[in-house]
């Protein structure tokens, strides 16, 4: 007897060990598994209280076990001996934390390129050189050897000093390229951020145009203490213009001379000369033409009098004759005509 309790014993011990795949829940908990996540809604149990680890891990594994048997329940498919299961679309929304990336803004080779129709190719990583008789890559360190190897003397032209250095030549202006590149490179960013970059100007005198080294000549020319008011001009010179230029010029917005107390004054006091002195403009043949129809519209509202025909005088109405003249009143008071004597 005691050997068949030692036995079940046994069995009742590893039994503990493998739990039943059936897990029976209070309420139905919701299983996402495009996610492979599961909401368990139940309320803890005062069980948590006695041995929280315990509980905790129960609950663990019984919530796996129901995603699992959710898994199991999808149609599967064998590939390469291996038993696969398909997810399905993931029925609940995840917050992000950011937003969602936008596309990288097109540069404007990158537009000009899609307008023209001009497709990237792929370089090869190495081009055969006949000079040099071996393939020789189209960058990296390998490349300056090459090219070193190859030009190990430069020709200097007739219209440039014969001491000039041209191999340092030659290095500046890859460095100018370098830094050409790096200019555009920080500007496509700025352009895709909405950013406001200021301009900048040429490179080197070489690679610059005409309006280039005229914008740069005002520019410097400005870019004194006095803000290029004491600068002399040289014959024959150009401003530059255009839109942007003025912008470029240090302190042309704010260009002001110095105000003391005295200017001040002198210069508040002829504003207000200007303000009492200041008449308005009188148009004098356009006032009397105003004068005119006034008149002639109010002679046109007033009502006309008629004169009564045969209508007695007035008491008051005066007769007024004229004063005959000496010698010319009545016919007996004339004088015979006749010679004066004196």
């Amino acid at each position: 007897m005691d050997i068949v309790k030692e036995v079940l014993d046994k069995q009742a011990k590893e039994a503990e060990k493998y739990k039943p795949i059936n897990v029976v829940k209070h309420e139905e908990v919701k299983i996402d598994a495009g996610r492979l996540m599961i909401s368990d809604p139940n309320i803890f149990s005062e069980e948590i209280k006695e041995n929280t680890e315990a509980y905790l891990s129960n609950l663990t594994r019984d919530n796996v076990q129901l995603l699992v048997n959710s898994i199991w329940e999808l149609p599967t498919e064998r590939l390469d001996e291996h038993i696969v299961v398909k997810l399905p679309k993931p029925s609940f929304a995840l917050p992000r934390a950011r937003k969602l990336p936008v596309p990288r803004a097109p540069t404007k080779w990158e537009q000009f390129a899609k307008e023209k129709g001009i497709v990237k190719r792929k370089k090869d990583k190495k081009v055969y050189d006949e000079e040099l008789g071996k393939w020789v890559p189209t960058y990296g360190y390998q490349k300056y050897k090459a090219e070193r190897e190859k030009d190990w003397v430069l020709e200097v032209p007739q219209n440039l000093d014969p001491m000039t250095d041209m191999f340092q030549k030659k290095k500046d202006l890859k460095n100018e390229k370098i830094a050409k590149n790096e200019i555009s490179r920080m500007k496509n960013i700025a352009r895709a951020q909405k950013v406001d970059m200021p301009r900048v100007g040429f490179v080197s005198e070489e690679s610059a145009s005409a309006k280039d080294l005229l914008v740069a000549a005002t520019i410097a020319k400005a870019s004194t203490a006095s803000v290029g008011k004491f600068q002399a001009s040289l014959p024959k010179e150009k401003t530059a213009r255009g839109i942007g230029v003025k912008e470029l010029i240090p302190g042309a917005q704010k260009r002001k001379r110095p105000i003391n107390n005295a200017m001040e004054k002198s210069e508040q006091i002829e504003v207000v000369d200007k303000l009492l002195k200041k008449r308005p403009k009188i148009d004098v043949e356009k006032a009397v033409q105003i004068q005119k129809r006034e008149d002639r519209e109010e002679r046109e509202k007033k009502p006309v009098e008629k004169k009564k025909k045969g209508g007695s005088k007035s008491k008051h109405a005066k007769k007024f004759t004229k004063k005959p003249k000496s010698g010319m009143g009545r016919a007996g008071n004339k004088k015979p005509a006749g010679r004066k004597r004196r």
